[in-house]
This record gives structure tokens, C-alpha cells and sequence, in this order.
């Protein structure tokens, strides 16, 4: 359903200017009823100066005096040209100031394993600006030495849906244009739902183990020579002590 400019204007203006209920005015500006309630007690919006969906051609009279009558009656928005896409985000996403702090660390995660991302979905998925961007891929970023790479999902920037939604378009304009990836490159393609679908792949063992029985010429295993401890003790008599004793006669 679509929502009117300047939503929580409206309900100001709403709550000081007719009889609706809090419930009728939620639904319309869209809002929880308790909210619209803590305008009328003045802990919201406090300030806010009302504004009028009548003049502003969102509402008719009319239709404000038919739900002041019927309490279960909806308001419709009439419509406005002017208001038409209006409900999309325009520009990069806002992100809270206690955030904001957190975007460095999550523009170098993205550029160090999502490297085929256009700096304008960076831009979109986290809030920044292409010139940071730029800093951080060339390393010249003034804190570049502090920072750490952390996924943007973690820290709450944007959602996994959104980024898995990036990497794939990047993944579709790369496999269009022609460039070829490599191997590494394709797995990080990947959703999160498919990387975790998919098989393990066989490593390279760190340690060659059993390697050192085979022979270099051939294919069978050379025999170990098995000794036995009692064979360095029981040694055979030499002729120089039976020459001893022959002199001892």
C-alpha cells in the first residue's frame, strides 16, 4: 500500500485536526497505533510541524469525513502524480551514526573478496562514497593501517539478500561481458544458500606421508630391513683372540 508524503507530518496533522481513531491513522501513514498514540501524548514527533494531506492533495474531505464516521472505514490515498516514486530510496542508504564508523572496515571486505563489485554497488550496499572506495582499493585511505576487513552482513550495513543479490549481477555482467574467471573467483560468486549446498572439494594433503617406502625406480614398496637388538651383542669371535690364547700357552 502506498504511504503519503511526509508520513509522520501527516499524523501530526491528523491527530490535531480530526477525530480518527489512532488505529485508521496508523494504517494510513503507516505506523504502529501505539506510536500515533505517543504523538497525541506529545513523546513523539515533538516539533514536528503537522502537514496537510487535504491542501497537499493526498486526501479528500470527503473521504476524512466518511472514516470519522465509520471507525472501521480505511482511508485511500488519492492519488498524486507527484508522489509517484517517492517511496523508493533515492541516493546511497543512510546509515546510523553508530555505524558509520564500521563502513571502512566492511568497503575493504568487499573489495578484498568481492573484488568483481562495482564500486557503485559498494556504494549502494554500505552507504559511501565512490572517492572512499577508490582510497581504500589503492590503500591510500588515511586509516588503512588500522582497519580490518569485516563482512558488512555482520555488521549490520546491509543484508545478506542484498549482497548475495550484488555478487550475482556482478557475476551475470562479468560471464556477458566474456572475462574469464578462475576457479576461486567462481566460488566466491556464489550464494550464500549454494556455497553451502555444495560439495567439499578434496584438498592437497600438507604432509606426504607413506611416500618415503616407495622406491624411486619402480612402484613396489621397498622392503624395511627388520634388525633384532640381540643380533649387535652376539657377535662372532675374531682370530685375534685365539691368538691371544694360543700365546698364553
Amino acid at each position: 500500500m502506498a504511504k503519503p508524503l511526509m508520513a509522520k507530518a501527516t499524523a501530526v496533522w491528523l491527530v490535531d485536526n480530526t477525530t480518527l481513531s489512532f488505529k485508521q491513522i496508523a494504517d494510513f501513514c503507516g505506523f504502529h497505533e501505539l506510536e500515533v498514540q505517543g504523538i497525541a501524548d506529545g513523546d513523539v514527533a515533538a516539533g514536528v510541524k503537522g502537514f496537510d494531506p487535504v491542501a497537499n492533495s493526498q486526501l479528500t474531505q470527503d473521504e476524512i469525513e466518511r472514516a470519522e464516521k465509520d471507525p472501521l472505514h480505511k482511508l485511500t490515498l488519492k492519488y498524486n502524480p507527484a508522489a509517484q516514486g517517492e517511496e523508493k530510496r533515492r541516493g546511497p542508504r543512510y546509515t546510523p551514526l553508530s555505524k558509520r564508523q564500521d563502513r571502512p572496515n566492511a568497503i575493504l571486505w568487499l573489495v578484498k573478496f568481492h573484488p568483481e563489485l562495482a564500486d557503485s554497488q559498494i556504494a549502494k550496499l554500505v552507504g559511501t562514497t565512490k572517492p572512499t572506495i577508490q582510497t581504500i582499493r589503492e590503500r591510500t585511505h588515511w586509516n588503512i593501517g588500522n582497519m580490518q576487513p569485516i563482512d558488512p552482513v555482520a555488521l549490520g550495513l546491509c543484508k545478506q539478500s542484498e549482497l548475495d543479490m550484488a555478487v550475482q549481477k556482478a557475476a551475470a555482467k562479468r560471464a556477458k561481458d566474456g572475462d574469464a574467471m578462475s576457479d576461486d573467483e567462481r566460488r566466491k560468486l556464489l550464494s550464500t544458500e549454494q556455497s553451502l549446498e555444495a560439495e567439499t572439494e578434496p584438498r592437497i594433503p600438507t604432509a606426504i606421508e607413506g611416500l618415503e617406502t616407495f622406491s624411486l625406480g619402480g612402484n613396489e614398496p621397498e622392503k624395511e630391513t627388520e634388525y633384532d637388538a640381540e643380533s649387535f651383542f652376539n657377535l662372532p669371535d675374531s682370530g685375534e683372540d685365539d691368538d691371544e690364547s694360543d700365546d698364553n700357552r
